[in-house]
């Protein structure tokens, strides 16, 4: 982690910086010397590198550094050709100083430290060689400075995530709707969990389930939001409560505790995590609703104020009201967040959670960390820029994004520096498809289209993600809607997927292969370390991803059109691969195979959407 500061004092000594580094725990970790960045702009830099999850905190102390005050001094005297008669208060000082660092103790350095205390006093040696012993302990000194005159700044938090905070390749699906047998037999955990094996298979590490929870029976929607309910129909799962209870319950119709338990082990035994909702909104039976009813609002004729996002209306989910009771309701909802925790669960998405108190999800992102800091909170808020920064800046650990909304190269490229300038703190997940959003351009654009999106959100985004239904093309809206006809919002929706990879109608092979790439190659694990390059197509975006650690670099070429062939004149910014402007680069192929030989400029390029929409090249430097 980089760490930088406007540092100065008076006059002309020396002055040094440390970065004192705590971890979680609160005992000091390291202190790291910092180093002037440019001369004479008094601005400092380190880098620190935690090793736990956890908050760990850091501040900065300055102090005068007599030794590189005299150092400097005196190797400035012996470059003007000074010798030991105008150097002599120096050769006095300089030992003294030393003595001194003896006499505090510092054991493992005193055999140096004497040698080249003797050598300042021996007026027996040349001017040279008295001080040539004290100029080489620059470098232990400098890790062991002598310290006058500390000042300290305010200690600053920093909250450290576990890797796949930052790198997480993420699917949905319905458990009910996983073995369900139509009109309204609902699929368990137990079915659910023969789905996990595929899941694994594609190469996706975490499984988010929407709420699991029993669902209202009061004002239950029907099929495509229907305001009028059959008997058979399922319900919302976001329409959380009934007689069966709460946000701590499990629908009885998808199984037992156990049941979870079950199914939670068998994902973890395939690599998989799984992630719940946490929706903090209940049905009008909700247990809380006649138990608490100060947790939600009452309109002015005496009823309890439902959801509404005008026009729209969602009569089965009263929305839950903070102000009455903060302590009460903070204090439950702590309460369900442990209970799951305590099942297993150590990733949550958070369903709007920009209708809710800032100030609530910074206190209960903070307490549910403090004791189990690895927990993981995935924002899903569709909601204004400063918004959505700030859920990012008081702990939310992910968040949805605009991704979806960004269909042209030149509005992806933007979207994406946006993020970069912001990946200090916030790191979205690029989702091209979820439950309530199906866009225009994969209802419209074909299989192509579903690549193209694919290769978009896995190759630019360390964490991604795709409803179920993505690798079966599935693209019918609702008339007029940008969301999908039949919703699995409000039905069971049990896929025949052997059948469709039988009959060629999946993307299964393909998602499967972004994901290893994704594994493979560090480089993509990344988000700071995105770089565009040049295309003198507009519907074409090229950009790289290097990895600090290894060499690995990946180069990626997508087209944004599914309907012709494309190409594209590339000029590649070098520097950012790591090279010089005169080198030359092999580009070794991942989608198609094959290798290419390119330059700084002038390198062609071709893109079939019906073929691969993209070229995923892994970068080397070519010899000679």
């Amino acid at each position: 982690m980089p760490i930088s500061a406007v540092v100065y004092r008076e006059g002309h000594h020396a002055l040094g910086v440390q970065v004192v580094w705590r971890g979680p725990d609160g005992t000091e970790r390291d202190r790291v010397r910092m180093r002037p960045l440019g001369a004479g702009l008094d601005r400092w830099t380190a880098a620190v590198r935690p090793d736990g999850v956890g908050e760990w905190s850091f501040l900065l102390e300055a102090f005068d550094d007599p030794y590189l005050t005299w150092r400097d001094a005196v190797t400035k005297k012996l470059d003007a050709g000074q010798g030991a008669a105008e150097l002599a208060n120096d050769l006095t000082e300089g030992a003294a100083l030393l003595h001194g660092i003896v006499w505090q103790g510092r054991a493992s350095e005193a055999a140096l430290i004497r040698a080249a205390v003797a050598a300042l006093r021996d007026d027996g040696l040349a001017v040279a060689e008295r001080v040539a012993p004290a100029l080489a302990l620059e470098e232990m000194l400098w890790r062991q400075p002598v310290r006058r005159l500390v000042t300290r700044s305010e200690a600053y938090r920093i909250r450290v995530d576990r890797t796949k905070a930052l790198f997480s390749a993420w699917y949905e699906f319905f458990p009910r709707s996983e073995g369900a047998q139509l009109p309204h037999r609902s699929g368990t955990f137990r079915t659910a969990t023969k789905r996990l094996v595929a899941v694994a298979e594609m190469g996706f590490d975490t499984l988010y389930i929407p709420p699991i929870h029993p669902i209202g029976r009061i004002h239950r929607k029907g099929r495509n939001n229907s305001l009028i309910a059959r008997p058979e129909d399922v319900g919302s799962p976001w329409a959380i409560g009934a007689a069966e209870g709460g946000h701590d319950a499990i629908h009885p119709e998808l199984g037992t505790a156990q049941d979870f338990r079950d199914f939670i082990a068998a994902a973890a035994g395939l690599g998989i995590e799984v992630a719940m909702d946490l929706a903090l909104q209940c049905a009008p039976d909700h247990p809380w609703v006649t138990e608490h009813p100060e947790w939600f609002t009452t309109r002015a004729d005496g009823s309890i104020a439902y959801a509404e996002n005008p026009p729209k209306k969602y009569q089965d989910i009263y929305p839950l009201n903070f102000d009455n009771d903060p302590e009460g309701i903070r204090a439950e909802i702590l309460r369900v967040v442990r209970h799951w925790v305590g099942e297993g669960i150590r990733a949550f998405r958070v369903d709007n959670p920009h209708t809710k108190p800032l100030d609530f999800w910074h206190w209960l992102i903070a307490e549910v960390k403090r004791e189990t800091p690895d927990v993981i909170f995935l924002a899903e808020a569709f909601t204004r820029p400063a918004v959505m920064h700030g859920l990012a800046k008081i702990g939310f650990t992910q968040s949805y994004s605009y991704f979806t909304w960004r269909t042209s190269a030149a509005e992806m490229r933007e979207y994406c520096e946006e993020i970069v300038a912001s990946a200090h703190y916030m790191t979205p997940n690029f989702w091209p498809n979820t439950p309530d959003i199906l866009h225009e351009s994969l209802q419209h654009g074909g299989p192509p289209m579903f690549r193209i999106r694919a290769v978009l959100a896995a190759m630019l985004s360390p964490s991604w993600g795709v409803y179920t239904g993505y690798e079966l093309f599935e693209h019918e809206a609702r008339p007029g809607a940008e969301e999908y006809l039949d919703n699995e919002k409000f039905e069971l929706r049990p896929r025949d997927f052997a059948r469709a990879e039988a009959e060629g109608r999946s993307l299964k092979d393909f998602l499967t292969r972004l994901n290893r790439i994704r594994r493979d190659n560090p480089a993509l694990h990344r988000w700071r370390n995105l770089r565009f390059h040049d295309s003198d197509n507009p519907a074409i975006l090229v950009w790289s991803k290097k990895d600090p650690d290894s060499a690995n670099t990946v180069l990626v070429a997508c087209s944004f059109d599914p309907g012709a062939v494309q190409w594209a004149t590339v000029g590649l910014d070098m520097p950012a691969l790591g090279l010089g402007w005169d080198d030359k680069v092999r580009l070794r192929e991942l989608l198609g195979g094959g290798e290419h030989l390119w330059s700084a400029a002038g390198n062609a390029l071709r893109l079939d959407p019906f073929l691969y929409p993209a070229q995923i090249f892994v970068v080397e430097r070519a010899d000679g």
